[in-house]
């Protein structure tokens, strides 16, 4: 885990933030996936939120997508691994290349990055443009939650905007962080999906509850549809022996 960088109190004070689309003609970045996993990651922190109501066709949960907005007249973006946008003021094709809080929908209410092989940059507070990521989440964004994950290892670092620097928090009994804004604690969870097995990000629900992916929620309801199916074979069988016993006896069931 590398120290919190620390930013001045007074940081974005100096700072002239304006919310403008990005321009038409601004080139963006064409970086690769660092990971081969982390479209997987951000996949599975997607799933199964649409069924529990956080999730419209007015939400927004990019992957590596770029969060844009102007600092001081110059263009400034940034692509988080994965971030939550509850709700957008326009049409999804007005933010095909990039999102502008503020102008366009809501602030991020929690952005993450999943660490890789590269030069920690997660972890860059440099406060001249175009910026370091954490400056530009605490000091620009003041996104309320910042989560650094370490795929390989497991390890969740998950920081809480406190006034106006991100805190280091440490997790409840259940090693789980509560994110307000959605009603749900995130968690790690270490098990199989698709080809993987490993570390992932997974909610729950304020009741400890964890929120199954769509093929789990399936799986579910197909396991609850079969224990139904075999109690009412077994009242069937029942019944069938009762009515043998009966004929045996002499007696018509069916005139009971």
């Amino acid at each position: 885990m590398v120290a919190s960088p620390q930013a001045p109190a007074s940081a974005r004070s100096c700072l002239k933030i304006t919310w403008e689309k990005l321009p038409d003609d601004y080139v963006l970045p064409d970086d690769p996936v660092d990971n081969l996993y982390q479209p997987m990651l951000a996949e599975a922190l997607r799933d199964g939120l649409r069924e529990i109501g956080l999730a419209s066709d007015q939400t927004l949960m990019p992957t590596n997508y770029g969060i844009t907005t102007r600092v001081n007249d110059k263009v400034v973006v940034k692509a988080p691994d994965w971030s939550y946008i509850p709700q957008i003021n326009t049409p999804l094709a007005n933010v095909e290349r990039s999102y502008t809080p503020v102008l366009q929908g809501d602030l991020p209410v929690i952005v993450m990055e999943f660490l890789s092989e590269t030069d920690g940059g997660e972890y860059s507070s440099k406060q001249t443009h175009p910026y370091g990521k954490w400056f530009f989440y605490e000091q620009i964004l003041q996104v309320p939650h910042y989560v650094i994950f370490d795929i390989d290892g497991g390890l969740l670092e998950f920081y809480r905007l406190e006034g106006a620097q991100y805190k280091l928090e440490q997790p409840n009994p259940d090693g789980r962080h509560w994110v307000e804004a959605m009603g749900l604690f995130l968690g790690t969870w270490q098990g199989r999906r698709d080809e993987r097995t490993g570390y992932w990000l997974r909610w729950w629900t304020d009741q400890g509850v964890l929120v199954p992916w769509v093929r789990e929620r399936a799986l579910q309801e197909q396991a609850r549809a079969d224990q139904e199916q075999a109690r009412a074979d077994q009242e069937q069988a029942r019944a069938d022996r009762l009515a043998e016993y009966l004929r045996s006896q002499g007696i018509d069931p069916n005139v009971i």
